[in-house]
């Protein structure tokens, strides 16, 4: 029997593909889906949208850094996870995540880090984890600590947004502390 690592009960983890372009284009038309994310951009043309996407669709895992789609299993995109960051010398990486609103509070975001924290600890050797959080992305925190991550510390006034400055919240995990959460 064949089993994919990339899929759970709830998930899909796959490669971005060039036929995702519609969908990214649409979700980057989300100023406070931006804001969430980054900063609100300006805006993107299909074409450019349509160029990252073939630009991801040929990449594959470098210096640790890969972008998936995560996928239900009705083969909906239903939002992306990407590593970032990731220094193989001391063994730690971050992420970034991003569930469309349509579809969030489903599971989804929770079995895409997990899927990506087991294939990082598990297979690449990694040993740390560290996320930065906007101060007004509560659902984000909530998140996180339901994970088991721990807040390490705050930056003040690292993101400006609607005319105004918030802080950084950083949170950690270590490979010891997933695995004893009963992965």
């Amino acid at each position: 029997m064949t089993q994919n690592f990339w899929k759970t009960d709830k998930i899909l983890l796959r490669a971005i593909e060039p036929k995702d372009a519609e969908v990214i284009f649409q979700w980057n038309q989300d100023s406070e889906r931006a804001r969430l994310l980054d900063f609100l951009w300006p805006p993107q043309s299909m074409v450019s949208a349509q160029t990252w996407v073939n630009q991801q669709a040929l990449r594959k895992l470098e210096n640790g850094e890969f972008h998936w789609m995560i996928e239900n299993l009705a083969g909906e995109p239903v939002g992306s996870i990407s590593t970032h960051q990731c220094n193989q010398g001391s063994g730690t990486f971050s992420y970034g995540l991003d569930v469309a609103e349509e579809h969030r509070g489903k599971g989804y975001a929770q079995a895409a880090i997990r899927l990506v924290l087991k294939y990082y600890f598990q297979e690449l050797r990694y040993q740390k984890v560290t996320v930065f959080i906007h101060e007004d992305n509560p659902a984000s925190v909530a998140l996180h600590v339901k994970l088991g991550f721990r807040l390490e510390g705050r930056l003040r006034r690292m993101v400006y947004t609607r005319g105004q400055y918030l802080d950084m919240i950083y949170y950690g995990l270590t490979a010891e502390e997933f695995f004893s959460g009963g992965e």
